[in-house]
């Protein structure tokens, strides 16, 4: 197991190496893991690095009692007057598309609370799970912003009656309630339980082809409010390709086999 550090001299995002998954976490518990410009740079940087090293799956939690608080307000009101960081700048809009695009699946590990940003940050994951202790709220309104940013990937997650009421109210609700709303994939009782379900969905995503789940992940995301149609044209064009891949081949052959794909793990 290897940890590596980054973001710069102060860690505010540490990435664990567990086997097929990428662990990465929110290391900034001072500012209760608010979404500053250093910590949005390290974020995007370990989901790269994740995606590099061929990982199966990226689980994102955070460290403390809260996931994600949002942007950070005092940094807003007083930008740093260093200028920009050397290397291009990594947007939240552009964080959030990262994780919504990547190449594997994103889990949210939500750790504790949630708000504002930190709501775009589970809503952009392929999964999300939280222990029954953790609160949810779109809280900009009561700090004079809208929500805007978070509301793209919160709109293709959750229903449309519940994201109203939460994001006009700003008030905080519970992790069942999350789950309701389409928010959340599972709330769970205990962060043991939590844990233990991602250990098997660890294992479980490791079984499926790794180019195979990522045009998955991709045509899910194309095929959203396409008419039908456009969609089936498009899905019939895709298998095709994906029926001509090696990874297609392997797994047909391995199936009638009877033996494991050489990329189980």
């Amino acid at each position: 197991m290897r940890e590596d550090v980054l973001a710069g001299p102060a860690p505010l995002v540490r990435i664990d190496h567990r086997g097929p998954a990428t662990w990465i976490t929110l290391d900034s518990p001072a500012n209760r893991n608010a979404l500053s410009r250093r910590l949005v740079h390290g974020l995007a940087g370990a989901l790269d690095e994740a995606a590099g090293r061929g990982a199966r799956l990226v689980v994102l939690t955070g460290a403390g009692n809260t996931f994600c608080s949002g942007a950070d307000l005092g940094e807003r009101l007083h930008p740093p007057a260093t200028g920009a960081p050397p290397h291009p700048e990594v947007t939240v809009a552009g964080l959030l598309t990262r994780i919504a695009q990547a190449p594997l699946p994103v889990l949210a590990r939500v750790n504790g609370h949630v708000r504002a940003g930190g709501m775009g940050l589970v809503a952009a994951a392929d999964l999300a799970v939280a222990p029954m202790t953790a609160t949810f709220g779109f809280s900009e309104v009561r700090v004079g912003v809208a929500p805007a940013m978070i509301a793209v990937p919160a709109l293709r997650v959750m229903t449309t009656r519940a994201l109203q009421r939460h994001m006009l109210t700003g008030e905080p609700f519970a992790a069942d309630e999350a789950e309701r709303s389409g928010l959340l994939t599972q709330a769970f009782a205990t962060p043991a339980e939590m844990d233990g379900w991602i250990s098997t969905m660890t294992e479980t995503l490791g079984m499926g082809a790794p180019g195979a789940v990522a045009a998955t992940k991709q045509l899910l995301s194309q095929l959203r409010n396409r008419d039908w149609d456009e969609g089936m044209r498009l899905a019939e064009a895709r298998s095709d390709q994906l029926f001509d891949s090696a990874e297609a081949s392997e797994g047909m052959r391995a199936f009638l086999e009877k033996r494991r794909p050489r990329w189980w793990v």
